[in-house]
């Protein structure tokens, strides 16, 4: 049976979708063109989906960009990478302003050529007072990287004896990664059949409902992005506790 497009019987949609994109390499040899050619498609599909997830009025969209492991790929492929970053961001700011977008980056986003990462700063910055929607791109980023150092932050803080090591938590911990304000994924799609997360936001996706399509990236669209958002509409969510428990809560959230 079709998957319908109507969205709107199904439970809430989720506040926080994260996306790795993938398959951009297999989508070009599928058709016998450069690699290049399918992130330039891929640049397409992420267009239509933050237009999606705009419409859809989802407050928070992150996308796995470039990772730090990108950076070992064939310098050709890297710099053509860069340079799809940087068009990316001459061409959508004035939609990004329009649609009321925040754009914000995570990653050790210093890395990145200085051309791109001046151009990234100032479009963040121009940006910075949109708050409907925010698209978190994640750059030159690695989820261990990420713990790493927030937990050197947090030592620091210690030795300079603003914290004590008996005042960490989950939620002081948070406030040390590269965006602690952010809620975590409700719902992390991987596109292209890959299953696993390729340390992607691995603090975060603890409690994240999982979504593997073997759809590859420059293919995936709005109806593939529904198709997700309503097989996660369809989900119970538990963290940790029963059916009955959670059927309770929401009967007396209701009452």
């Amino acid at each position: 049976m079709a998957e319908k497009s109507n969205i709107t019987t199904l439970k809430p949609l989720p506040r926080h979708v994260a996306i790795i994109m993938d398959g951009n390499g297999r989508w070009a040899r599928r058709r016998f063109m450069p690699r290049i050619m399918g992130h330039r498609q891929g640049a397409v599909a992420v267009k239509e989906i933050v237009t999606a997830a705009r419409e859809l009025n989802i407050p928070y969209l992150t996308l796995y960009a470039f990772s730090k492991e990108n950076w070992s790929r064939p310098a050709e492929e890297v710099e053509g990478l860069m340079d799809l970053l940087f068009e990316y961001l001459q061409k959508e700011i004035d939609e990004l302003l329009g649609k009321r977008i925040r754009l914000r980056a995570i990653g050790e986003i210093e890395a990145l050529p200085e051309r791109v990462y001046n151009l990234l700063m100032e479009t963040m910055e121009k940006t910075s007072k949109n708050y409907e929607m925010q698209l978190i791109l994640a750059l030159s980023y690695g989820g261990r990287s990420e713990i790493i150092e927030a937990a050197k932050k947090f030592a620091r803080r210690c030795m300079a004896g603003d914290m004590d090591p008996e005042e960490l938590d989950e939620s002081s911990f948070r406030s040390f990664l590269y965006a602690g304000d952010i809620p975590d994924p409700d719902l992390i799609i991987r596109t292209s059949g890959e299953k696993r997360l390729s340390n992607f936001l691995l603090f975060q996706a603890a409690y994240s409902e999982l979504y593997i399509t073997s759809t590859l990236w420059p293919d995936f669209n709005k109806k593939e992005f529904i198709k997700a958002l309503n097989d996660y509409r369809r989900r119970e969510r538990r963290f940790g506790m029963t059916s009955e428990q959670i059927l309770l809560r929401c009967t007396s959230s209701e009452s």
